[in-house]
């Protein structure tokens, strides 16, 4: 239940937690959602869910609702034998609110087709209108205050910032995940993922900033420097190399989600290196993510070293916008200045500040950080 762990939570640092999405879906972990409205879920009631939410609210700690809107599950069979139309349940849609793609009668979509599924029809005004009818009632009537947007290579950005200013969360991001770069032939990650970081860069410029992003760029590059690549972690400009580099106020930065890791494992973090991985995120800019997991899932001692790190982000100010000045990055060491105030070294080579102002305030496997 994580309602008895909401106290923790708050005590720790956390300002936001991500919710799996609440909606009755035909896929237990909710992302095949069907009727909107009803909140029953296999993670819960909307009774037990309200109760959750409530408590958060009561310690400071923002719920975020995951928004699955790029496809639908219908209830009847359409024209075609799909079951593309939405009969007796709310937001009854026939097959216009469908792409023609995925085999609806509405528009081609405007973005990635998510096969196998009706996809929704983010053109057509009446699907908007419904949406953002719902997105406010999860707002005001639900009691969620963020929202996490899945899949939105599936649809374009211009709809997200109209649903996000028409239902105004206090804090929105996207999972905008695409492909790192990979040489062949043994497919080793690519030094340069500019072009990668300014795809996701362009996503959040078009959903007018309003939106942040999941920095899969730096998940992608730390995962690999952090097996003795460490050099990966300052770009040819001398600045991080993920959209944190670039904008790091609309980037969220994470070493790990459910579908990376987890027990799904699609593109998992080097488990010997999760501690490495949280004192750079911790550390450094962006908005950073811990993954329940890691905070929970794996021992006492890993939740007191993440905690103690949020400890020394929040006590130091180090916030989304603070500047970095990387002052070592070869395979085995990575150093870097944060905001004049924090300094932190990750990886197997030996280093400290020199000047004596600094003290030490905290250190483990390969990592350590020192404030003034």
């Amino acid at each position: 239940m994580l309602e008895e762990k909401v106290t923790d939570l708050a005590e720790s640092g956390f300002t936001s937690a991500w919710l799996p999405p609440p909606t009755q879906s035909l896929s237990r972990e909710g992302y095949l959602p069907q009727n909107l409205y009803c909140l029953d879920s296999c993670y819960g009631s909307l009774s037990e869910l309200k109760s959750l939410l409530h408590k958060m609210n009561e310690h400071n700690l923002r719920a975020m609702a995951d928004v699955v809107i790029n496809h639908r599950i219908g209830t009847t069979q359409g024209s075609n034998g799909m079951y593309n139309r939405y009969d007796g349940i709310p937001i009854s849609w026939d097959e216009h609110a469908v792409t023609s793609c995925s085999g609806g009668k509405g528009n081609k979509s405007t973005g990635d087709n998510f096969d196998g599924v009706p996809n929704i029809d983010h053109t057509q005004t009446f699907v908007r209108k419904d949406i953002i009818e719902w997105l406010i009632w999860l707002r005001r009537s639900v009691g969620f205050q963020d929202f996490r947007f899945d899949f939105t290579k599936g649809y374009a950005a211009k709809f997200v910032k109209e649903y996000i200013e028409e239902s105004k969360p206090l804090f929105a991001v996207g999972e905008y995940w695409d492909s790192c770069e990979y040489s062949p032939p043994d497919y080793r990650l690519n030094y340069n993922q500019d072009n990668h970081r300014q795809r996701i860069i362009n996503w959040i410029d078009s959903t007018g900033g309003l939106c942040a992003a999941f920095d899969f760029t730096t998940k992608g590059i730390l995962q690999e420097a952090v097996k003795g690549e460490l050099w990966r972690l300052r770009d040819p400009e001398g600045k991080p190399p993920g959209v944190m580099g670039w904008w790091p106020s609309r980037s969220v930065t994470f070493i790990e989600n459910h579908d990376t890791g987890s027990t799904q494992g699609h593109w998992p973090f080097p488990s010997d290196h999760i501690m490495e991985g949280h004192a750079y995120i911790l550390t450094h800019p962006g908005i950073p993510a811990v993954f329940y997991d890691h905070f929970y899932d794996q021992g006492l001692s890993l939740h007191e070293e993440i905690a103690k790190l949020m400890q020394i982000r929040k006590c130091q100010d180090i916030h989304s916008r603070s500047s970095v000045k990387i002052l070592e990055a070869k395979s085995d060491l990575y150093s870097a200045i944060i905001d004049e105030k924090l300094c932190m070294k990750i990886g197997d080579g030996s280093w400290c500040p020199s000047e004596p102002e600094w003290r030490l305030a905290a250190s483990g496997d390969r990592y350590a950080v020192w404030h003034k």
